[in-house]
C-alpha cells in the first residue's frame, strides 16, 4: 500500500499550517522540479518525496492542464510557460512599480491635485498597481488591484496605441464589454478612433468613458524591448480642464512616462 508522507513533507520546511494543503504540496513539486539538474518521472517525484505515486500523478496532470508542468515525450516532466508567464509579470511589474514610486517623489509639481495611476494590462483588462488618488475627484477612487476594461481606459488606450490593428483586433474579436458611462465606445470601431489618435498623438485622451465628469490622458511605459509593459495615466475633473492646462498636464505625463521608460532599458529618440 502506497503512503503518502505529504505532512512530514511540508512540515520539513515550513510549520505553518496550510489552509490549503493542496496548494503548498503543488508548490513544492514545482520548487523541486525548478532545482533538480535532471528531469524526473513520476516514479522519481514519488521516491525523492516520499509521496504516494498516485498522488503526484494527479498532481503533475493538473499542473499540467494548467501549463505549470509540461509531460515530455519520455514520461519526464519540466516547468511550462504558465510559470515564465509569472516570473516576466512579477519582474516587470516590479521595476515599474519601483520606477512610478520613484517619480512620485522626485518631480510631481505639475502634476498637483491631480490622480495619478499606473497599471498593467492582463488579457482584455488593466489592473491598477500604484495609485495616488486626489481629493477633485473623491466620486472615483483608483485602488491597487482594481481591475478595468482596457477598452475604456486611458492607459488601455495607451497600451493598445503600442499594438497593431489586427492584434486589437484579435483581442476583442468577441465585442466590448458593457459600456461604463453614456460615453464609453460601445463598437469596435469606435474604440479603434480612440486608439489610432492616441498612435498619432503619443498620448491618449479618455473623456468620461469611466467615469462621468472626468478626464484622463494616458501614455504607455516600454521596458527593454521596447514592448509597453504599463501605463501611467493622469485624472482630473473634465471641468476644471482649459486647453493650456491640457498642455502642460500632457507634457507631464509624457515627461514621466519616458523618464520611466528609458530607467526600465527601453530606446526612445528624441
Amino acid at each position: 500500500m502506497e503512503v503518502d508522507k505529504q505532512d512530514e513533507a511540508v512540515g520539513a520546511s515550513n510549520r505553518t499550517k496550510l489552509a490549503v494543503p493542496a496548494l503548498g504540496k503543488a508548490s513544492m513539486l514545482l520548487d523541486m522540479i525548478s532545482a533538480e539538474p535532471d528531469l524526473l518521472t513520476v516514479s522519481e517525484i514519488s521516491r525523492r518525496m516520499r509521496w504516494a505515486k498516485s498522488s503526484v500523478h494527479a498532481t503533475c496532470a493538473t499542473l499540467c492542464a494548467l501549463d505549470l508542468l509540461v509531460r515530455n515525450s519520455d514520461q519526464t516532466f519540466a516547468l511550462g510557460p504558465h510559470v515564465m508567464r509569472w516570473a516576466r509579470a512579477f519582474t516587470g511589474r516590479s521595476d515599474v512599480a519601483t520606477e512610478f514610486t520613484r517619480i512620485w517623489d522626485e518631480n510631481t509639481n505639475e502634476l498637483q491635485g491631480a490622480t495619478i495611476t499606473l497599471s498593467v494590462p492582463d488579457k482584455n483588462d488593466v489592473v491598477y498597481i500604484g495609485a495616488r488618488n486626489s481629493k477633485l475627484t473623491p466620486w472615483f477612487k483608483f485602488q491597487v488591484g482594481k481591475r478595468l476594461p482596457m477598452a475604456f481606459t486611458a492607459t488601455g488606450h495607451a497600451l493598445m496605441s503600442q499594438m497593431t490593428d489586427t492584434e486589437i483586433r484579435i483581442r476583442f474579436r468577441d465585442g466590448l464589454p458593457s459600456p461604463m458611462t453614456p460615453y464609453s465606445p460601445k463598437t469596435l470601431d469606435e474604440m479603434m478612433i480612440l486608439v489610432h489618435e492616441a498612435r498619432e498623438r503619443g498620448y491618449s485622451r479618455e473623456c468620461q468613458g469611466i467615469c462621468e465628469g472626468m478626464i484622463c490622458f494616458g501614455a504607455p511605459i516600454l521596458n527593454a524591448e521596447n514592448t509597453a509593459i504599463a501605463g501611467i495615466a493622469v485624472s482630473l475633473p473634465l471641468d476644471s480642464m482649459t486647453s493650456s492646462e491640457e498642455h502642460k498636464i500632457v507634457s507631464t505625463l509624457r515627461r514621466i512616462a519616458r523618464t520611466i521608460s528609458l530607467r526600465l532599458g527601453a530606446e526612445i529618440n528624441g
